[in-house]
């Protein structure tokens, strides 16, 4: 048990292990739920973070919406479950700003920006199969793993946002989560959505540099996972680099993937887009440093186009038009907070600007 231990300290996996649970000895845990009122048009993210730092625990937190809301802050204090899904940042007096579990969301950053809403996971990863990451789990000090173990849920409950008040009974769920040690990849690309015409359909990837240097040895590779949760339920994972390659194409407004499983013959397509101007600036944790940096330029209500088809005959195609698009990398995010005047909400012409939100 020691041994496991230490192997799950590393931040990998055994196939029959649950990578939701914690991995102590990694410096970051980040969770992420992300809600789509499709009846509404609009969505809603929460993350946070669970970092180690050289003064202890610490937690990256943030709320954004596709109506443009954006709060971001760094706070002492950070827990994550050891068994099952849990995260939680942000110690006040005897209370957490940030509480998520499987079945409950959780956010006070005050008056205007708060969460708090009953989940009803409908559709969890499938059990007895390998994560996001897939074998990718099992290699130990990679710079980034990440599982979405949450396809499709149903909220109840509301959110305060600015001077609106959300009520999102029924609303659509995703949950994932990502760890690693310090910080992200030098770059990044991820997506989510909901709210296509058949309901329980559900597309994510994610992608990156990834590098680790198990028993001594280097590895450095470019990788994206995609998963695709078809209407009739049925789960598709690509992205092993021999037998289900996924090839990306992505800039700042765009997000292009094709991937095919060789053995199957299963085929995925997928055709992301949104304006630059409409995207957040997110920040990302440096753990070992005790604070956020810009890091993400992340979009709440882009339009994807996804295809799957079987041995050259299509059997689904949709349309979202409320998808998350991200493109992430330092660089990029400094680059363009600088373009804003240091706003980093979506929208806005270039020059002075609001205070902006602390990253």
């Amino acid at each position: 048990m020691a041994l496991l231990a230490r192997y799950r300290g590393t931040g990998a996996d055994l196939p029959w292990q649950d990578p939701r649970r914690s991995h102590p000895g990694v410096a970051m845990e980040g969770y992420f739920w992300r809600v789509t009122d499709v009846r509404a048009g609009r969505t809603l993210i929460v993350l946070v973070g669970v970092n180690r730092g050289p003064d202890g625990p610490w937690a990256t937190i943030g709320l954004a919406t596709s109506g443009g809301l954006l709060r971001t802050t760094a706070l002492p204090g950070a827990e994550a479950a050891p068994h099952g899904l849990g995260a939680r940042g942000g110690a006040v007096g005897v209370g957490w700003v940030v509480e998520g579990t499987a079945h409950r969301l959780r956010v006070d950053l005050g008056t205007d920006a708060r969460v708090d809403l009953r989940l009803e996971p409908l559709h969890p990863w499938p059990a007895g199969r390998l994560g996001g990451s897939s074998v990718f789990h099992a290699v130990p000090r990679l710079n980034q793993y990440w599982h979405p173990w949450l396809l499709g849920g149903r909220a109840t409950g509301t959110a305060v946002l600015g001077r609106e008040t959300w009520t999102l009974d029924g609303a659509q769920v995703y949950g994932e989560k990502n760890w690693g040690p310090e910080g992200f990849p030098d770059a990044w690309w991820w997506g989510q959505a909901h709210g296509f015409a058949e309901r329980g359909a559900c597309v994510a990837f994610a992608g990156g540099q990834v590098h680790a240097t198990p028993l001594g040895m280097p590895l450095r590779t470019e990788v994206t996972a995609l998963v695709v949760r078809l209407p009739s339920g049925r789960v598709l994972r690509l992205g092993d680099p021999v037998v289900t390659p996924v090839a990306a194409q992505v800039d700042d407004a765009s997000w292009r993937l094709r991937g095919v499983d060789r053995l199957t013959g299963w085929q995925v397509e997928v055709d992301a887009t949104s304006p630059l101007s409409d995207a957040h600036v997110l920040p990302v944790p440096l753990p070992s440093q005790g604070r956020n940096i810009p890091g993400a330029l992340e979009h709440l209500a882009g339009t994807l186009e996804v295809r799957v088809a079987r041995r050259g005959r299509e059997v689904w195609r949709g349309t979202s038009y409320l998808a998350g698009l991200e493109h992430g990398g330092l660089a990029r995010a400094e680059a363009e907070l600088a373009r804003r005047g240091g706003r980093p909400e979506p929208g806005g012409p270039p020059g002075p600007q609001p205070p902006p939100t602390e990253l």
